[in-house]
């Protein structure tokens, strides 16, 4: 499967502070450009043969292609779930201007603000 040149890259917590933890860890890493919260929203779902429903926090970073793995990394390392949603989902067309800085934010070392 190809690699698209840009991804927004969906995952959810059980906490507002989580959640903003998440989205600071993966924009300081440069392994996003931008993380947004969203919730609390209602998740129901099936877990170990139970239908449990929760509140969640939801994160939408903003990455590309060439930084979807770092992040999953970053994801699987920082998260406390024991299987993290994270579902990466092609951005087909965009802005060029935000594109390109999605790019260049991207593209550095990590920093340490």
């Amino acid at each position: 499967m190809a690699t698209a040149d840009w991804l927004t890259v969906l995952t959810t917590t059980d906490a507002p502070d989580k959640a903003e933890t998440l989205a600071r860890g993966a924009v300081r890493a440069r392994a996003a450009a931008c993380a947004q919260i969203s919730g609390p929203v209602t998740s129901v779902y099936r877990w170990k043969g139970d239908i449990e429903t929760a509140a969640e926090w939801q994160v939408l970073f903003k990455t590309t292609g060439v930084r979807y793995d770092a992040l999953e990394a970053y994801l699987l390392e920082a998260h406390d779930y024991d299987t993290p949603e994270i579902i990466a989902t092609p951005v087909v067309r965009g802005s060029a201007d935000y594109l390109q800085w999605l790019g260049e934010e991207t593209a550095g070392e990590e920093t340490a603000s």
